[in-house]
């Protein structure tokens, strides 16, 4: 019999099943030797912060759970875009993840050149935490007793009074610009490299208030060394039932909350990104991190995969919309 000759469609179509086998089989591969070394968690804010507040705790418990080490890798700048540029050029082999927040999907609509794209760039695991906003203050600057008698005084004193974010861009910068968007009032804004220098100096009377999530003012108004005058939405929140929501204070439409969510970098196998996220479930399963969450404000979310994918796009959109409303920019 005359052998056939095979056509270069039918090669090209050959190639393409060898090599989806082939990435297929690294995958399997990628997943079964998982973790082969300490993974990096890159944490794209100074120690301290409300990033930290979550990643700390999940850290150790992670190595308790799995037996393997998950290293804390701070990376602060530029409302945490620096970090999350580092994490961006990672390995995609599981060894390099990403713990990013609701900043990120803020970055966009505020930073005119990032060098990666939070939706292109990575591959989304899982949400972490979502806690509250809170508007805090340093009780021997800020006398006023609630929240309503400090936007009275704020109304009347435009300017004189200033108020603390972990950074130009961040949700803490936002919070404080819709803020003052809703009270018709002018707080002047002051940035810091993160919500650990942001609380350090509030705690210390160099700055009047700040707007922060529970995450990481939590432990600090628990000790009384700032006060909280409310936290956002329309619910009190669990963890502090004497602090009034927004709702309750007048301002409805105040909700602006925290969230924090892992990231692995583009190009890390599903598989791999599968057996990530559920050995991540698994070390969030264990009580002593529902407890630690609970006392930051925060319940353990449940959104993996391309559902956390889809909610991130959602975000991008929303702060998109937040910035030119306020006229925020970065300064």
């Amino acid at each position: 019999m005359t052998p056939q000759p095979i056509h270069r469609r039918s090669l090209l179509r050959l190639a393409a099943a060898a090599a989806g086998a082939a990435a297929a089989c690294a995958g399997v591969r990628a997943q079964s030797t998982w973790p082969s070394r300490p993974v990096t968690l890159v944490v794209p804010f100074p120690a301290g912060g409300g990033t930290d507040a979550f990643a700390r705790p999940l850290a150790a418990q992670f190595t308790r759970a799995t037996g393997h080490t998950l290293v804390i890798d701070n990376r602060g700048g530029a409302g945490g875009t620096v970090g999350a540029s580092i994490a961006a050029k990672g390995a995609p082999d599981g060894h390099t993840l990403f713990m990013g927040a609701v900043h990120h999907a803020i970055a966009p609509a505020i930073y005119p050149r990032l060098d990666y794209d939070i939706e292109r760039d990575f591959v989304p695991l899982m949400l972490l935490a979502n806690v509250p906003q809170v508007v805090v203050v340093n009780p021997r600057r800020v006398t006023q007793p609630g929240i309503k008698e400090f936007i009275a005084y704020a109304k009347q004193n435009p300017g004189k009074l200033n108020y603390a974010s972990a950074g130009a861009g961040t949700s803490h910068h936002l919070a404080g610009e819709l803020f003052k968007l809703q009270t018709g009032t002018f707080i002047t804004h002051i940035p810091y490299r993160g919500a650990g220098p942001m609380l350090q100096d509030l705690i210390a009377g160099n700055v009047d208030c700040g707007f922060d999530g529970l995450g990481s003012s939590a432990q600090h108004i628990k000790a009384g060394r700032i006060k909280a005058l409310m936290v956002s939405g329309a619910q009190r929140n669990a963890a502090f039932p004497d602090v009034p929501s927004a709702s309750e204070s007048g301002l409805p439409d105040y909700t602006v909350t925290t969230w924090y969510g892992l990231w692995a970098p583009k190009g890390t196998p599903p598989e791999l990104a599968a057996r990530i996220t559920e050995d991540m479930r698994r070390t969030l399963a264990a009580d002593e991190l529902k407890t630690i969450w609970a006392s930051n404000g925060s319940e353990i979310p449940n959104l993996t995969g391309a559902a956390y994918g889809q909610f991130v796009s959602a975000e991008v959109k929303r702060w998109a919309a937040v910035v030119k409303a306020s006229g925020a920019k970065l300064e």
